[in-house]
């Protein structure tokens, strides 16, 4: 699967809220094998979304860079097979 230019963020943690330094990315749910299609979440000009199939915050934060999170460990990296 290729993943390109857009972040992947999961929350396997189950967290309350990830903070995340862009508007677009896609929400995994949780790690492979247990994750949720991949949704592609878009904020416009809002600062906050929720995932509407694992229920995920996701809030805008501008201090963080492109495609970072806050926790670090909710942004996924897929791996070569």
């Amino acid at each position: 699967m290729a993943h390109g230019t857009t972040p992947h963020f999961h929350n396997t943690e189950g967290l309350r809220r990830i903070e995340v330094g862009s508007r677009e990315f896609q929400c995994i749910g949780a790690l492979p094998p247990f994750d949720h299609p991949h949704v592609f979440l878009d904020m416009g000009t809002d600062d906050e979304i929720i995932c509407p199939y694992c229920s995920t915050h996701y809030v805008f934060n501008s201090r963080l860079a492109a495609g970072t999170c806050s926790p670090a460990s909710a942004l996924y990296t897929a791996t070569a097979a």
